[in-house]
């Protein structure tokens, strides 16, 4: 029973999290990786092994996926990227009659998620804050600016004048233009939900955001604040989440009534390794349901706070390659 990871890339810590797990449950099982240049991608290289891939949108791509899962008694597949999400949850029965089980959620939460209007609309139902999104014709400055479907904050803008737009702005109907929450009145956080097969919330992991280079967080610290208890309350159940989802939220400097969220990506993200090192343990959670199926049964708050992470580069050297 082996776990794959695809999309690995820089995740390495990811990957030795799950080897961690694995060797701490007594299984005998390895972690895979792939990646569209795994001898180029970190991650591939501490995996127990890794292999290549084509690109997303290749018609043999979920085929080249299942055959190596079979070839190497692979069980459990993990997304990384946003990109991959709604192909791999469309796809997630045909993974099944493989015995294979992709820990993604389902196919229309996931297209919620991938439109920031859409899942707008979920947040308001759920009875959760967003920015105001404003016409084009009827708008206040400053703005926010960015894309119905984009992510690592490309093409995003700040507009603080009218001289600041242009005609793209306009013209592109995938640009939403939204209120502008300041960020020297409000924090960013980043949630880590856990959520179990039965589509219900278990744990709740807000992380600071300090510091973010290329769309990716360096600097994070873990709060336990008033968004434990308002997830909680507000997003106690979603119907087809599971697994690790990171959701981020606006919260107010000095009045915590003032809550807004900005989205949902239905993955681990790329600050999970504060999460885990703080003592929310969702590597260990997956391997419990999805390979030894064991129920997680209760909400988890026995995790760190105040816990800062400052991340820097490391080398990982490859003997051999000949590019």
């Amino acid at each position: 029973m082996n776990i794959l990871i695809t999309s690995a890339g820089r995740r390495v810590s990811l990957v030795r999290s799950f080897q961690k797990e694995l060797k701490k449950a007594s299984l005998e099982s390895k972690v895979f990786a792939t990646d569209s240049s795994p001898e180029l991608s970190a991650a591939c290289q501490v995996a127990d092994g890794y292999f290549e891939v084509p690109t997303l949108d290749h018609p043999d791509y979920i085929s080249i996926l299942i055959d190596y899962c079979k070839k190497h008694d692979i069980v459990l597949l993990i997304p990384t990227i946003d990109t991959e999400l709604q192909t791999l949850a469309n796809y997630k029965e045909r993974f099944a009659s493989e015995e294979i089980t992709v820990v993604v959620s389902s196919a229309d939460f996931v297209s919620k998620c991938r439109d920031k209007r859409i899942i707008h609309r979920f947040f308001e139902s759920q009875n959760v804050n967003v920015a105001k999104e404003y016409a084009k014709d009827d708008y206040q400055l400053p703005l926010f600016i960015k894309p119905t479907d984009g992510s690592r904050s490309v093409d995003t803008y700040i507009i603080r004048s009218k001289e600041d737009l242009t005609e793209y702005h306009f013209s592109n109907d995938k640009l939403m233009f939204l209120e502008y929450l300041d960020h020297d009145e409000y924090d960013e956080f980043t949630c880590d939900l856990y959520y179990g097969k039965d589509h219900s919330l278990k744990c709740v992991v807000p992380r600071k955001r300090v510091e973010v280079r290329d769309g990716e967080v360096y600097k994070a610290l873990t709060v336990r604040n008033i968004l434990v208890s308002y997830l909680k309350k507000n997003l106690s159940f979603i119907d087809g989440a599971v697994g690790c989802l990171t959701a981020q939220f606006f919260l107010h400097r000095t009045d915590e009534e003032k809550i807004f969220a900005i989205e949902i990506n239905p993955r681990f993200g790329g600050g999970y390794p504060l999460t885990y090192l703080s003592g929310a343990n969702y590597s260990k959670w997956i391997i419990e349901e999805y390979m030894l199926d064991q129920s997680i049964a209760e909400q988890f708050d026995v995790w760190e706070s105040d816990l800062l992470m400052i991340r820097y580069d490391d080398e990982i050297l490859v003997h051999g390659y000949k590019g």
